[in-house]
């Protein structure tokens, strides 16, 4: 778990994300999108301090996307591929984004 301490948070967020497919309250959305930029911005400093820049990139990107200080308005049609591609890469990211073994010297 230490090596991936990002993989609980990120698979809660990937879930909220599918789920944001049903017709549910304007709430959940306001609170997906909290957590989402949260976790997003939580994902991106672990990879920032692991030194892998392309993760860094993408859920810096994601953070702003999903910030809720400045929204950014979209249509649900619009929001529906952006909520399933964001739960792949969240559970994506519990795959391939770990931090590596120190050397042993």
């Amino acid at each position: 778990m230490d090596k991936r301490p990002h993989l609980i948070p990120a698979l809660i967020v990937a879930i909220m994300m599918v789920i944001a497919i049903l017709p549910l309250p304007y709430g959940y959305y306001t609170f997906l999108r909290w957590a989402t930029c949260a976790v997003a911005i939580y994902i991106a400093v672990q990879a920032y301090q692991w030194k892998r820049i392309w993760a860094t990139w993408l859920f810096g990107a994601i953070a702003v996307l999903f910030n809720p200080f400045v929204p950014i308005y979209l249509t649900r049609e619009i929001w529906q591929p952006i909520n399933i591609i964001g739960a792949l890469l969240f559970g994506a990211s519990t795959f391939f984004l770990k931090k590596q073994a120190e050397d042993r010297g």
